[in-house]
């Protein structure tokens, strides 16, 4: 898995409706997930960022992010290679993005507040000790300031070394 700086990752969060192999090798599947503004399909390759590496089922409530950078089909529905994909509980919300050395997201969208709580680990399943900052972080979330940027104290952070 290449995760590179110019990246844009784009959430989009909902319900796996379907999962489709799409190559005869069984390596790379179709992941149908339906939300409020239709289906929209991602491809989930060997490079793939599967967190957890969890078992994805239909049922399941996921956020998959795309790189917004790459050239896409305009087909519809829309059908995207997913980046990162993950598992999400209800009332969660999962951000991935750069941060700076005061944990602002590149795009000033949120702002960090660590907790002696928050789970903090590489994308392995290693803690992580060092700083943050310049970072590419898989955010879990629930809450946050209405201030701006918004503020949070994450549930569990994911360090893409």
């Amino acid at each position: 898995m290449i995760i590179m700086a110019q990246q844009t990752l784009v959430p989009i969060s909902g319900i796996i409706q379907r999962i489709t192999p799409i190559s005869q090798d069984c390596c790379s599947w179709q992941v149908s997930i339906v939300n409020n503004n239709g289906i929209t399909n991602f491809v989930v390759s060997p490079v793939t960022y599967v967190i957890q590496e969890v078992r994805l089922r239909p049922g399941m409530q996921v956020t998959a992010f795309y790189d917004s950078n790459l050239a896409i089909p305009l087909i519809y529905p829309p059908e995207y290679q997913a980046v990162i994909i993950g598992r999400r509980n209800a009332n969660e919300t999962i951000y991935a993005g750069y941060f700076d050395d005061n944990l602002v997201a590149e795009d000033q969208s949120l702002k960090l507040n660590i907790a002696p709580s928050t789970e903090i680990m590489t994308s392995n399943g290693q803690r992580f000790t060092c700083s943050l900052g310049g970072q590419l972080l898989v955010v879990y979330y629930s809450a946050t300031t209405r201030s701006i940027p918004p503020q949070t104290t994450p549930r569990r952070i994911i360090v893409m070394c």
